[in-house]
């Protein structure tokens, strides 16, 4: 019989529910979960770094109490930081009102969040969004919605059934996702994938005016490249791509599932170009830390390309996942956390460009890739967690910071001062 009473809530371990306590194992230390965690969950991500029970803004604590400065947010989702008051109060208030209804109903919330999101894309008359579960079906849907800009040859016309992305790109890993994303090792244990997909290379308009013509269905672009070490397009690769692809009657689809939702210090990072897409994905961010995504579908004429049936989802849309979207972009906008992302993202970028062992610097707002001399980032993660702090390296030799909107100037300052020691330590013990 469980020992109820030796398994009570400590404020390391605390409990959502009482009712929960008997399987939750409030004793159980980090290397107890992990060994648990190898004998149940699926090895697609690796072992866990760290097994984490609480947090509240951008601080979290693991299994064994020790306390962390999340730096990375979820990897930009948690715009808002953990246990945000207003959004907490809002699932829970939601959840205790409306659930979830199918699609064959609506709800005031999912209504309000797409109108607001509309509003915040300045969308023209005609604009529409479907609402998905993460990024990569977002992005899924993006897929099919150039699919449906596809036609056969005829009339003496090739066939429009291209779709390009550029090298470095990750859309997701579901199998539409994949097809757009770059990377080989990812690809190519489940080819074949959905065909007709080119990829470019990153950031060269010529390559993009040699590619584009009336057989391509859609371009997809990251306006900053995230997985590839927060890589930015080139000035004026935006615009370039805009007036190409509305020659040919290509689309083009922005991907800002990370890059979207105040993370660069705009709405939406595509915005200070200009440039107006066809389309654009969202999620992370957008929930607060609940799941969501969404396709944004711009003017009359990409809007109408899909008919009812041709696309679906179960959750998508859920009251509840969309009451925390709209507290969250209600929060951003009353506490001015657009220019407070661009201000502290600035002056991060401005100290990490002075530290030695820093040889780049990459980003807007708080999405922030820096070099390093050497290929020593996956043991910089590692020294950096021992210290408290929680970033991570999506190539050999670079750090990724996303953390929440939220974050102080005096929080970042410690990361900054802990850097150079980060840094050489995670250097010496590189081979």
């Amino acid at each position: 019989m469980t020992d109820l009473h030796q398994n009570e809530p400590s404020p390391n371990h605390p409990s959502p529910s009482g009712q929960l306590d008997a399987v939750l194992d409030h004793q159980a230390s980090g290397a107890d979960w992990l060994t648990r965690y190898s004998a149940s969950l699926l090895g697609v991500f690796g072992t866990p770094q760290r097994v984490l029970v609480r947090g509240t803004g951008c601080t979290v604590w693991d299994a064994d109490g020790k306390e962390y400065l999340d730096l990375l947010g979820g990897i930009a989702v948690n715009a808002l930081g953990h246990a945000h008051p207003f959004v907490t109060s809002v699932i829970t208030s939601q959840l205790a009102t409306l659930g979830h209804v199918s699609n064959f109903f609506t709800s005031p919330t999912q209504i309000a969040l797409a109108e607001k999101l509309l509003q915040l894309a300045a969308a023209p008359a005609g604009s529409k969004v479907f609402f998905a579960n993460s990024g990569t079906e977002a992005v899924e849907a993006a897929f099919k919605l150039a699919r449906r800009n596809s036609a056969p040859a005829q009339d003496g016309k090739p066939a429009r059934t291209r779709i390009l992305a550029l090298d470095g790109a990750f859309h997701g890993r579901t199998m539409g996702a994949l097809a757009l994303t770059a990377k080989q090792a990812y690809r190519e244990p489940f080819e074949p994938l959905p065909g007709g997909v080119e990829h470019l290379p990153f950031g060269s308009i010529e390559a993009l005016v040699n590619a584009v013509d009336e057989t391509v269905a859609a371009v997809v672009i990251e306006p900053i490249q995230g997985e590839a070490g927060v890589r930015p397009l080139p000035p004026g690769y935006l615009q370039a791509a805009r007036e190409i692809t509305s020659r040919a009657g290509a689309l083009l689809i922005l991907d800002e599932v990370q890059t979207g939702i105040g993370r660069t210090g705009s709405w939406f990072a595509h915005q200070p170009s200009g440039v107006v897409p066809d389309a654009m994905t969202l999620a992370k961010g957008l929930g607060g830390g609940f799941p969501i995504g969404a396709l944004v579908t711009f003017g009359d004429t990409v809007s109408s390309l899909f008919a009812p049936g041709q696309h679906g989802t179960t959750f998508g849309g859920n009251p509840v996942a969309t009451a925390a979207a709209l507290a969250t972009l209600h929060t951003i906008e009353t506490t001015g956390l657009l220019s407070h992302a661009h201000d502290v993202g600035a002056w991060l970028r401005d100290r990490l460009a002075a530290v030695d062992q820093v040889t780049e610097v990459r980003g807007e707002g708080l999405l922030i890739g820096f070099d390093l001399e050497g290929d020593y980032a996956a043991a910089a993660v590692t020294e950096a967690l021992q210290q408290g702090f929680i970033v991570n390296s999506p190539t050999p030799n670079t750090l990724r910071m996303a953390p929440p909107l939220i974050l102080t100037q005096d929080q970042a300052a410690t990361f900054i001062a802990a850097l150079p020691g980060i840094l050489k330590t995670a250097k010496d013990i590189t081979p």
